[in-house]
């Protein structure tokens, strides 16, 4: 049996009862948008999920249906507290992710990225696991070089109103490449381009969510600048699947960046047009300023995915806008009926 087995043996008055579970995995921030899917997905396959959140953004809907799953562990705790656990592979996912929310509390939000990374690595050091650092695509700031590659070293506002996410998860992805190789520490790094699905957050200021829901009220959508900045939209599904096959990955450079995300580009104006669609309503849009250091195009090169680990999406965006526009009538339906 090698490291990353284990053989859990639980005993009940009926019947000694053995049984073989794939690995005992850590997932910080695990009842949040991506963590919980994530959670779900590795529950299905077979393995036991520690699922760790301070419930700042995540929510204990998103793992409600997995309370009752014996393999699955859900435990209240902020990283920026050390954490002493026995697994396999930690996925480092705790982190608000939309500005409204790191932006609400931005030195929290340094010490979760830095401290959160240092107490994870430290536990991955002391038990040998195997650590996933969730970055962003925010590491590149307003990029100069489109679409983005892993060697870009990008063009951030060290002092800006976004710095305390920019800047603390590219910390964090130093901190993984130094624990690599000061300490053997087997890591990897996942950049995530903007991704949308079920479980989002209704006010969690990010455009997808922001413009189905108005969609959904009959509000204008709201779209800062002239609508003409780009975005790349990946579906959650196909993120979580290059997600774990990117920890489970081998090779002489895994160890270094990874872009996630889906390369087909889309201006404002054109999500906006997309999402009337997905919704049958007309849409109206309300043209606001652009905020401060906001990128004005991302698209990822996932070259380095598709090379490394076969991955690329597969869920074009308006089967994911129709998938996420099901999920959020029912959120919007259940507000509106609660208010009424």
């Amino acid at each position: 049996m090698t490291d990353q087995c284990r053989i859990i043996s639980l005993y009940s008055a009926a019947a000694f009862d053995t049984r073989v579970y794939l690995m005992r995995i850590l997932v910080t921030g695990g009842a949040g948008f991506i963590g919980s899917h994530l959670c779900e997905r590795l529950l299905n396959e077979g393995n036991e999920v520690i699922c760790l959140d301070n419930f700042f953004t995540g929510r204990k809907a998103n793992i409600a249906h997995l309370l009752n799953n014996s393999r699955f562990e859900l435990v209240r705790h902020d990283v920026t507290e050390p954490a002493l656990f026995e697994v396999d592979q930690i996925y480092n996912f705790a982190c608000p992710a939309s500005p409204v929310h790191y932006q609400y509390n931005p030195v929290k939000t340094v010490k979760t990225s830095v401290m959160g990374a240092v107490n994870m690595l430290g536990l991955a050091k002391r038990v040998r696991a195997r650590i996933l650092q969730a970055s962003t695509s925010e590491v590149y700031g307003d990029p100069l070089e489109h679409p983005q590659t892993e060697a870009y070293w990008g063009n951030v506002n060290p002092i800006g109103l976004r710095a305390c996410y920019d800047e603390g998860k590219r910390v964090a992805e130093t901190l993984m490449m130094d624990y690599h190789r000061q300490n053997g520490v087997d890591t990897r790094i996942v950049r995530i381009f903007n991704t949308y699905g079920e479980r989002m957050l209704e006010n969690d200021g990010r455009v997808v969510s922001n413009f189905v829901v108005q969609a959904l009220k009959g509000e204008d959508l709201t779209i800062y600048g002239d609508g003409t900045q780009t975005r790349s939209f990946c579906y959650v599904s196909d993120l979580v699947d290059g997600i774990i096959r990117l920890m489970n990955a081998d090779g002489d450079d895994i160890h270094l960046p990874v872009n996630l995300g889906n390369p087909g580009e889309f201006t404002m104006n054109e999500l906006a047009d997309e999402v009337g669609k997905a919704t049958g309503k007309d849409i109206r849009v309300k043209y606001m300023p652009l905020p401060q250091d906001d990128p004005k195009q991302r698209r990822p090169d996932i070259t380095r995915a598709k090379t490394l680990l076969n991955w690329e999406p597969k869920i074009a965006l308006a089967e994911g806008l129709k998938r996420t526009v099901a999920y959020f009538e029912g959120v919007v339906g259940s507000t509106q009926k609660a208010s009424s």
